[in-house]
């Protein structure tokens, strides 16, 4: 599909009443993450994973001054290209990030808000640390640097999702790796969260109790802790996720 940036790969498939459900991915991750997710709401109900720009299959023209609003517009383009009206958004770190993004934005298009253990607000960070992040990424050993937080966050996880998830940050052009990070750092969740009215909730492990988390930031978020997983929940308990995914579409109008 065409995107803002380049192509745009996206997994479209299953059917049903219910109103579409669009699952966006995290840093330096693809569509594939959501595969669990995929095979279990397609059976009666339509569901679609998109693959951010620079991310997966999807072409990246440039990664220089991209925010959080480019990876949004990677969003409009997917909805309106495939001609939904409303959407339930569903995502996972950085995916978490650009659905809140474009919610705000576009609320009236936002039947519900499914974020996936979201990244905190980016803006917490110290300035010195968030540049020298930024500075490392400028480097031929940039990807042992992001492996190195990887790994912080994959500590629970089993090997095998450690290897999947580590495998796609390889695969990952720099600019795009740089381009997520970037507009992390910047991006503001506070104002869209607060202008989006519709039903939502955050799914959290421990590693999102954080004064910069969103359910922390915006104390009405509905939110719900699991334990015992990564911050890839959706690949170490996807059972889980589906039950929780099912319980909160069936709030959705």
């Amino acid at each position: 599909m065409k995107g803002a940036a380049g192509e745009l790969y996206v997994d479209d498939g299953g059917s049903g009443p219910g109103t579409p459900v669009v699952f966006v991915h995290s840093a330096a991750g693809d569509a594939t993450q959501w595969e669990a997710q995929l095979s279990h709401l397609r059976p009666h109900r339509r569901a679609i994973a998109l693959e951010l720009r620079g991310h997966g299959r999807s072409t990246l023209t440039s990664g220089q001054g991209v925010r959080m609003e480019d990876f949004t517009r990677d969003v409009g383009a997917v909805v309106d290209g495939l001609g939904l009206s409303r959407v339930v958004l569903v995502g996972h770190s950085l995916g978490g990030a650009v659905c809140v993004a474009w919610a705000g934005a576009n609320p009236e298009r936002v039947a519900g808000l499914f974020l996936l253990d979201p990244a905190s607000d980016g803006r917490s960070v110290p300035p010195e640390q968030a540049q020298g992040m930024m500075d490392a990424l400028e480097t031929d050993g940039w990807t042992a640097v992001v492996e190195q937080y990887w790994g912080t966050l994959l500590e629970p996880s089993t090997p095998e999702v450690r290897e999947r998830v580590l495998g796609q940050l390889r695969r990952t052009p720099r600019e795009a790796v740089k381009a997520a990070m970037g507009a992390l750092l910047e991006f503001d969740p506070v104002t869209p969260l607060k202008r989006y009215p519709g039903p939502a909730l955050s799914v959290i492990t421990p590693l999102n109790e954080v004064p910069g988390a969103y359910h922390m930031l915006v104390p009405g978020l509905p939110f719900k802790t699991v334990t015992g997983t990564g911050h890839w929940v959706q690949l170490d308990a996807p059972e889980q996720v589906n039950a929780l995914l099912d319980v909160f579409l069936a709030t959705v109008p």
